[in-house]
């Protein structure tokens, strides 16, 4: 096995990110509307992660979940937050399938809202706050950081790939 040692280095900043956010902006950027709360530009390093394939991918989306507990010592924030492990390895498998970063966006949404509703249900969540205000809050949120995330893409030098798959996607 070799040893990628700049991959590794990108993935060790990407998950010093996903703990960051929520520590230093955890405040200034949350959207609270309970018992939904969102902080923005969270799922960024977690999107950028994909384009280092799936084990970056997970690993990121578990320094999201530490980076929340740290900041939110609530397990439910970090419960919720766990769930870009899964939500960040499905979108790393799209990225590998050249999907464009659109439809990768698109398709884990409606998987990530559903995760974080049914990861709450265990914590007392009705069924209505679940679904609908933390799913559906969630999906939202989303996509709202995957636009987000697009010029941080292009400022990565990766929006060739980005364009090129979105030229396929319209073709």
């Amino acid at each position: 096995m070799k040893l990628d040692v700049k991959k590794m280095v990108q993935a060790s900043l990407l998950m010093a990110i996903a703990i960051i956010i929520p520590l230093v902006f955890g405040s200034t950027l949350r959207v609270y509307i309970p018992p939904f709360s969102a902080t923005l530009a969270s799922h960024v390093p977690m999107f950028l992660s994909m384009f280092l394939g799936t084990s970056v991918a997970s690993i990121v989306g578990l320094g999201s979940s530490i980076g929340f507990l740290f900041a939110f010592p609530d397990p439910v924030v970090a419960a919720r937050a766990f769930m870009h492990v899964a939500v960040g390895f499905l979108g790393a498998k799209l990225v590998e399938k050249n999907y464009s970063f659109r439809k990768v966006v698109l398709f884990t949404a409606p998987l990530h809202g559903v995760l974080e509703a049914l990861i709450v249900m265990p914590f007392g969540f009705s069924f209505k706050d679940a679904l609908i205000i933390v799913g559906v809050g969630t999906i939202i949120h989303h996509i709202v950081d995957g636009i987000i995330t697009i010029p941080v893409l292009k400022a990565l030098k990766l929006e060739k790939k980005v364009e090129n798959n979105i030229k396929k996607e319209i073709a």
